[in-house]
C-alpha cells in the first residue's frame, strides 16, 4: 500500500501541479497563522507575532521549498525547472551560447572522426578466430631489406618449425578477370597454400574451403568466394556451390563462400581465394622471393618461443643454403602487421585529438568562468532567498549538460561530414579504412566525451559560484571577478591553449613542408601529359601465346595512331611505385667481386622501346634498347641507370659493353639459355620511390623475354601514353581500343601520372589533412579564448579604466598595458608550446622527422605567427578598452 500511495502521490505531483500548489499554499498559510496565534496568545503583538512565526519557519517561501523537496518526484520536477531555466538562459545569451556550442562541436566533431579511425584500426577485433594467436612472418634479406619467401623456403619452414598449428603462404598482389555472359569484371585474387584458411579458423558460410593437397596441379582449379563477390557477382545464390566460374579464361569450381566480414588481406573488399598455381620457376627456384607467410601459433606457444624456433630454422638453413645466409626473421602479431607503418601516425593522432580536446575544454571553461563572474549577483540572490549550494551547483551543471547535448549533436554531424569528405583517403591509405564509420561505440564515446568536457569545463565556475557568500557578492560592486587568483586562472587558460595550439601548428607545418618537398622531388622525368593504366592478362586465355603479337603490339599500334598521342609504351612497374623485382647477385664480369654482393640489389624493369619516349629518359652513353638490334632471346641486353654505374661499375670504366654475371640473370630471367647480360646503354636516374634516392636499375626489352616466361614476366603490365593534349581527354578512345583488341578484358580506369604520384602520397595527404584541420581548429579556439578573455577583462575593468583615464592616463597607455599583458601570455604559451613539442619529438618523428637545424626556421616562424595572430585577436577588445569614456564608466557604477 505504501508503494501504491507513493506512486499516486508522484502522479498527482506531476500532473496536478496547480492543485498541489494550492494545497501547499493553504497548508503553509494555515501553519503560519496557527503559529502566529500561538505567539499572540503568548503575549506578542499581532505584527511581532507574525514576524516571529515567519522567522521560526524560515520564511514562507523557504518552507514551501522544503516541502517541495520532500515530495515524490521532486528531483524530476527540479530537473525540468533547471532545464527550462537553462533554455531561457541560452535564449538570453545567444552570442555566448553559439560560441560554446561551436567550440564543443568542433572539438567533439574532430574527436568523433578520429575515434572512428582509431576504433577501426586498433580496437575492432580482426574478423578471425583468436586473432591474437595469428602472426605474420617478416623476413629480411642480408642487406636488411624486406624479402618475402620463396616456395621451397616456405616448405622448409613449414616442415622444420614446431611452433605453428598452421603455417601458410599466400600471394595477394594480383587480380583475376571473372567472365560472364554480361561481360568481364576484375576482382582481387588471393592465392594460398592448402592450409590458408586453417590459419584464420573461420568456417565458410556455404560449402567448404581448401582440402589438403588441393594446391597441387590438377586439383587446384577450385575457388572460394568472398562475401562481396558472392553478393554482387553471383546474386547471393545459395546454389552457387558446385557451379563453375571462369577466372582469367580458366574454368574453376566454386567450393565455398566465406561469411560476411571475413577478408584477408583485410583491405581486399572483393576477393576470390584460389589455391596456388605455381610456375616451375616459382616452385623450384629458391632465389625467387614472392610469397608472404602467416601462421597460427599452437596453444600455449608464446611469441618469443616461436621467434626462437624460426630463428634456429633460419640459422640451420643458412648453413646449407646460400639464399638463406644472413637472412633474419621477426614474428609480428597480425594486428601490428595490419596497422603496419601507420601505427606511429595513429598514436600521434590520438595525442593530437587529446590536445585539441584539452584546448576546447579550457576554452569552454574560460567562457563559463567569464560568464560566472557576471552571474555572481544572481547566484548571491538565489542563495539569499534560500537556495542551497547543491541546488545552485545542480542548476549550473544542468545548463552545462544542455551545452553538451547541443555540442554532441553538432559534433556528430561535423564528424560524419569529415569522415565522408576523407573516405577515399581513408580507404587508400589505411588497411581498414573501409571500416571507418560513426558506429554506436563511437557515438557513445562522442556523447561521453562531450559530457565530460562540458562538465569539467563547468566544474570550476560552478564550484566557485555555488560557494559565493551572498553578502560578499552583493557588496563587491565593480570588483567582481577581478581578484588576483581569478586573473591567474584566466591567464593559465590562455597560456595552455596557446601552448597546445602551437604544438599542433608545428606538426602541421612540418607535414605541409614534407608533403611539399615530396611533391617537388626531382623524379628524373616530367609527370605532365602522361596517361597510364594497368593491364592484367587472363592466364587461361593467354598462357602459351605470344603476348606481344596477340595483345600488346596491336594495342600499342592502335593507341599510337590516336590523335594527340606522342608516344606509347609498356612497363611492368611504373616509376615511383617503390617495389618491383630485384636481384642481389650483381657481379660485373672482369671486375673484382663485391665483398658482400647480398647487401646491395638492383631493380629490374621490363619495358618496350616506347617507354623511353614516354618518360623522356635521357641517354648518358651507349644506346637505348632496340628490337632491331636486341632480337635474340638467348643473349639478354640491358640498359642501366647512373645509380647502377655508381654502385657496380669500377671508376674509370665504361659500362657500355660490359657484362653482368650469370647469377643476376638467373634471378631476373631464369629460363634464358645465356646467363650473361650485355650492357648496351646508360640512362639518367628516375626514382623508383619518392622516399629514397634512385636505386640501381636494369631495364630489359619485352621482346627478349622467352615465350615460356612471358606470362610470368609481362602478364601484368602498365600501359603508358605521352600526349600533346589533356591526358583525360583520351580515356574514352583508349577504352574503345581496349575493347577492339580484347572485348573480354576488364578496362581499368586510366590515371594521369600526376594522379599516380598523388596516390603514392595518400598517407601523407591524409596526415596533412588531419593535422592541418587540428592546427586550424586549435588556433581558432585559442583565438576565440584569447578574444573572450580580453573582452571579459575589459568589461570587468571598465570602472578601473575610467578612473585611470579620469586621472590623466592616455589611451596609448591603456593600449600598452593591455598589449603588455597579452604579449606576456602569448610568449609564455609559445615557450611552453615549444617545450611540449620538444618533449613529444619521439612521437612526432613517427609521422614527420624533426631536425632542429633544418626545421628551426620554420618552427620559429610558426611561433612568431602564433604571437601575431594572438595580438591581432586582442586588437578589437583593446581598442574598445581605450575608447572607454571616463564619466560613462563611473556613472555606470
Amino acid at each position: 500500500m505504501a508503494i501504491q500511495s507513493r506512486i499516486q502521490s508522484l502522479l498527482r505531483n506531476l500532473f496536478s501541479k496547480r492543485a498541489v500548489e494550492r494545497d501547499l499554499e493553504d497548508e503553509v498559510r494555515a501553519y503560519v497563522e496557527l503559529t502566529t496565534d500561538e505567539k499572540i496568545a503568548a503575549g506578542y503583538s499581532p505584527a511581532d507575532a507574525r514576524r516571529r512565526a515567519l522567522a521560526e519557519v524560515g520564511g514562507s517561501e523557504r518552507l514551501k521549498g522544503t516541502v517541495r523537496e520532500s515530495r515524490a518526484g521532486s528531483g524530476l520536477e527540479s530537473l525540468l525547472q533547471d532545464l527550462r531555466f537553462g533554455v531561457r538562459q541560452m535564449v538570453k545569451s545567444p552570442g555566448f551560447c553559439t560560441t560554446v556550442i561551436v567550440t564543443l562541436s568542433l572539438s567533439i566533431g574532430i574527436t568523433a572522426a578520429v575515434f572512428s579511425v582509431l576504433y577501426a584500426m586498433l580496437v575492432r577485433p580482426l574478423p578471425y578466430q583468436d586473432p591474437e594467436r595469428i602472426v605474420a612472418l617478416d623476413t629480411r634479406s642480408a642487406s636488411g631489406g624486406s624479402q618475402q619467401a620463396s616456395y621451397p623456403e616456405y616448405v622448409d619452414w613449414r616442415q622444420m618449425s614446431h611452433s605453428f598449428s598452421a603455417l601458410a603462404g599466400y600471394d595477394a598482389g594480383g587480380s583475376v578477370t571473372l567472365e560472364s555472359g554480361t561481360g568481364a569484371v576484375s576482382l582481387d585474387a588471393v592465392q594460398g597454400t592448402d592450409n590458408l584458411f586453417d590459419v584464420f579458423g573461420v568456417q565458410p558460410m556455404l560449402g567448404r574451403t581448401f582440402l589438403p593437397g588441393e594446391d597441387q596441379p590438377g586439383k587446384n582449379d577450385v575457388v572460394v568466394l568472398g562475401y562481396g563477390v558472392w553478393m554482387h557477382q553471383f546474386g547471393s545464390s545459395a546454389a552457387v556451390v558446385g557451379q563453375t566460374a571462369k577466372l582469367d579464361g580458366r574454368t574453376y569450381t566454386v567450393i565455398g563462400v566465406m561469411p560476411e566480414g571475413f577478408r584477408f588481406p583485410i583491405n581486399q573488399l572483393n576477393a576470390v581465394y584460389v589455391p596456388m598455381h605455381l610456375t616451375s620457376n616459382q616452385k623450384d627456384n629458391r632465389g625467387n622471393h614472392w610469397m608472404r607467410t602467416v601462421g597460427r601459433l599452437k596453444p600455449g606457444v608464446a611469441y618469443r618461443e616461436a621467434q626462437a624456433d624460426l630463428a634456429a630454422v633460419f640459422v640451420n638453413l643458412g648453413r646449407t643454403d646460400a639464399f638463406n645466409a644472413g637472412r633474419t626473421i621477426e614474428i609480428v602479431d597480425l594486428t601490428t602487421y595490419v596497422v603496419g607503418s601507420t601505427s606511429g601516425a595513429l598514436r600521434l593522432l590520438l595525442y593530437a585529438v587529446l590536445a585539441l580536446l584539452a584546448i576546447g575544454c579550457v576554452n569552454v571553461a574560460g567562457l563559463m568562468l567569464a560568464r560566472g563572474v557576471k552571474r555572481e549577483r544572481e547566484m548571491a540572490l538565489r542563495s539569499a532567498v534560500g537556495a542551497s549550494r547543491g541546488r545552485i551547483l545542480r542548476q549550473i551543471l544542468t545548463e552545462a549538460l544542455l551545452f553538451a547535448v547541443f555540442g554532441a549533436l553538432g559534433g556528430v554531424s561535423l564528424g560524419y561530414g569529415l569522415l565522408k569528405a576523407m573516405r577515399m583517403l581513408l580507404i587508400l591509405s589505411l588497411s581498414r579504412g573501409s571500416e571507418v564509420s560513426l558506429n554506436l561505440p563511437v557515438l557513445f564515446t562522442a556523447l561521453l566525451v562531450s559530457t565530460l568536457v562540458t562538465l569539467v569545463a563547468a566544474l570550476i565556475p560552478a564550484m566557485r559560484l555555488s560557494g559565493t557568500a551572498p553578502t560578499l557578492a552583493l557588496k563587491s560592486g565593480g570588483s567582481a571577478g577581478t581578484t588576483r587568483g581569478q586573473h591567474r586562472l584566466r591567464t593559465g587558460f590562455v597560456v595552455t591553449q596557446v601552448a597546445l595550439a602551437l604544438a599542433l601548428v608545428v606538426v602541421s607545418g612540418l607535414l605541409m613542408q614534407l608533403l611539399g618537398s615530396l611533391r617537388s622531388t626531382d623524379l628524373g622525368f616530367s609527370a605532365d601529359n602522361i596517361l597510364t593504366t594497368e593491364i592484367s592478362l587472363p592466364h587461361g586465355r593467354y598462357e602459351g601465346h605470344d603476348l606481344l603479337t596477340s595483345f600488346y603490339d596491336p594495342l600499342m599500334e592502335k593507341i599510337g595512331a590516336l590523335p594527340g598521342v606522342k608516344a606509347v609504351g609498356i612497363i611492368q612497374m611504373l616509376p615511383i611505385q617503390d617495389w618491383g623485382w630485384n636481384s642481389e647477385h650483381i657481379h660485373i664480369v672482369g671486375t673484382p667481386p663485391l665483398r658482400n654482393p647480398r647487401t646491395v640489389a638492383a631493380e629490374t624493369r621490363f619495358v618496350s622501346p616506347g617507354y623511353y619516349k614516354v618518360f623522356q629518359d635521357g641517354l648518358v652513353s651507349g644506346r637505348y634498347l632496340d628490337p632491331g638490334l636486341d632480337k635474340s632471346t638467348t643473349r639478354m641486353a640491358a640498359v642501366v641507370n647512373e645509380a647502377f654505374v655508381k654502385q657496380f661499375i669500377p671508376a674509370g670504366h665504361d659500362a657500355v659493353g660490359m657484362e653482368i654475371g650469370d647469377d643476376a640473370n638467373k634471378d631476373t630471367m631464369p629460363d634464358t639459355d645465356n646467363p650473361r647480360i650485355l650492357i648496351v646503354g646508360v640512362v639518367k636516374n628516375m626514382r623508383q620511390s619518392l622516399y629514397r634516392a634512385p636505386m640501381p636499375e636494369m631495364d630489359f626489352l619485352v621482346t627478349q623475354i622467352p615465350k615460356q616466361a612471358s606470362m610470368m614476366a609481362i602478364g601484368r603490365m602498365h600501359l603508358i601514353v605521352r600526349t600533346s593534349v589533356e591526358p583525360e581527354s583520351l580515356i574514352g578512345n583508349v577504352q574503345r581500343v581496349f575493347r577492339e583488341v580484347d572485348p573480354m578484358l576488364p578496362f581499368e580506369a586510366p590515371q594521369t601520372m600526376q594522379a599516380v604520384i598523388a596516390d603514392v602520397l595518400t598517407l601523407e595527404r591524409l596526415e596533412n589533412w588531419l593535422f592541418g584541420t587540428f592546427a586550424a581548429m586549435a588556433v581558432l579556439l585559442a583565438v576565440v579564448g584569447l578574444y573572450g578573455l580580453i573582452s571579459h577583462e575589459v568589461e570587468l575593468s571598465t570602472r578601473d579604466i575610467g578612473v585611470r583615464l579620469a586621472l590623466g592616463a592616455t589611451r596609448g597607455i591603456i593600449l600598452r598595458g593591455i598589449y603588455r599583458r597579452v604579449g606576456w601570455m602569448l610568449v609564455g604559451g609559445v615557450f611552453i608550446g615549444l617545450l611540449v613539442t620538444a618533449g613529444a619529438q619521439r612521437y612526432i618523428n613517427s609521422v614527420v622527422a624533426v631536425h632542429v637545424g633544418k626545421d628551426g626556421g620554420l618552427i620559429i616562424a610558426l611561433a612568431v605567427g602564433m604571437i601575431l595572430v594572438g595580438l591581432l585577436a586582442a586588437a578589437l577588445p583593446a581598442r574598445r578598452a581605450s575608447s572607454v569614456q571616463p564619466m560613462v564608466a563611473l556613472r555606470e557604477e
